[in-house]
């Protein structure tokens, strides 16, 4: 039982992961293995300064906590702190993930997620090729000073096969993957791998782009990405505080994109960016961030909406108990419209859709380096292209998105994730519906 002192704001976060990794190249095990590993995250405050500790001693919480204590200096009027004030004081217990937990599953039912579709990755072009599970089930557990008590669990799984093509010069490399809260939901199909390597086989002779101006379509998992870093990372308020442009340039009511256009950010939602409670104790909540093209919200912790007077949004994450909470994203949304998918097609006379993407950065202006890219010709997917990047201003782009399809969706990966600062990779999910927009330049 853990004692904390009058005087001071003191919070403990135990963490215990467990973790399953496995991975096959070119049909040769090169790894499998289980981990668990359970350690746990201290902080005091007294109301002038911030003491951490990380340890793994979860026998000597109380020590660890003490020792914090007495490089602290209490403060009596502690409670009247208005960081202090603003930590909610939650009980819950929510253990989701009991009954379909990964560690129910053998190491050889994993791999053989994997070794069963080796025999469908068929091509005279096939160079190489890496196949991955990976899984991660966590339980928390939060206490405060304040009287916060909080149980929970969450979890990723995921398949990934990458795969190399060449002839001649020509050559191509792109992967499959599926991942999701739990195994039933990754499963990849034969029927998916050989469509897979057909795809890839066509990019290996797909022609360049002619660099310019374009109509472009965002499938659900880029427009995730487009909206992750274009415009996820300008809400997390840490970069706003002491950037009076930036508080300028984003003032909350400013017309910022399109009457269309709306994105929210939330814990709730099924997934990788799935987190009930954040590391200090919040209620995930959705957080509209833009709505109807109007800049709506921030992300926070306690410490940055105090400093902007704002409210709490369950954003304060860690990627381990490593470190201490700061701002993050969880699940970055871009709400659906109201189009057809062919009808937002349909409205491009000649343009490119990007299907998936190799890697995305930004803030004020955004590049996207796609890896599946297709023409657009009278409203019809056309051949395959070679893309460099797709790049814009963030505010011009989110002014000339002019359609959405009717369906949004979540994209889940066990492999990688968000970085910021020194915390990387964080589980975050992110999607939407099909986005067009008008003009963006291509290269």
């Amino acid at each position: 039982m853990i004692k904390f002192r009058d005087g001071f704001y003191a919070d403990v976060r135990v963490e215990t992961v467990f973790t399953t990794s496995i991975k096959y190249r070119d049909g040769a095990l090169e790894e499998s293995k289980n981990t668990t590993l359970k350690k746990a995250f201290l902080r005091v405050f007294d109301g002038d300064m911030w003491y951490y500790a990380s340890t793994y001693k979860l026998n000597d919480l109380q020590g660890e906590l003490d020792r914090l204590y007495e490089n602290a200096s209490a403060d009596k009027k502690i409670a009247d702190n208005a960081t202090v004030k603003r930590f909610e004081v939650n009980k819950a217990d929510v253990k989701k993930f009991k009954a379909n937990c990964v560690k129910n599953t053998s190491l050889s039912e994993k791999a053989e997620m994997l070794t069963g579709k080796f025999a469908f990755l068929k091509s005279e072009h096939l160079k190489m090729f890496v196949a991955l599970y990976a899984d991660k089930y966590t339980e928390i557990e939060f206490y405060s000073s304040k009287g916060a008590e909080i149980k929970y669990d969450f979890q990723l799984c995921g398949i990934r096969f990458n795969a190399s093509f060449a002839d001649g010069e020509n050559n191509f490399t792109a992967g499959l993957s599926k991942s999701g809260d739990c195994i039933s939901k990754i499963h990849i199909s034969e029927e998916e791998v050989v469509s897979f390597v057909e795809e890839c086989e066509k990019f290996l002779y797909a022609k360049p782009v002619t660099a310019g101006e374009y109509p472009v379509i965002l499938s659900p998992e880029t427009t995730g990405v487009f909206a992750h870093e274009s415009f996820g990372h300008k809400s997390e308020a840490d970069f706003t505080i002491g950037d009076e442009t930036m508080r300028r340039e984003w003032a909350i009511g400013k017309k910022v994109g399109s009457d269309i256009l709306s994105i929210y950010d939330s814990g709730l939602e099924d997934g990788s960016g799935y987190r009930p409670y954040d590391d200090e104790g919040t209620r995930a909540k959705k957080t509209y961030l833009i709505k109807n093209g109007v800049l709506s919200g921030r992300l926070h912790s306690a410490s940055t909406a105090t400093d902007l007077n704002e409210d709490l949004t369950g954003n304060a994450r860690a990627v381990s108990c490593d470190f201490e909470p700061i701002v993050r994203m969880t699940s970055t949304i871009v709400e659906a419209g109201t189009l057809t998918k062919d009808e937002l097609f349909a409205g491009v006379k000649h343009g490119y859709f990007i299907k998936d993407y190799k890697h995305g950065s930004g803030m004020s202006t955004f590049t996207i380096a796609p890896n599946f890219a297709y023409e657009i010709v009278d409203g019809k997917i056309g051949d395959p292209v070679k893309i460099a990047v797709i790049t814009g201003n963030v505010f011009e782009t989110l002014n000339l998105i002019d359609g959405l399809s009717d369906k949004a969706e979540i994209i889940s990966s066990v492999f990688g994730g968000c970085g910021k600062m020194e915390q990387m990779p964080l589980h975050v999910s992110f999607g939407g519906p099909y986005v067009r927009i008008s003009k963006m330049s291509v290269q």
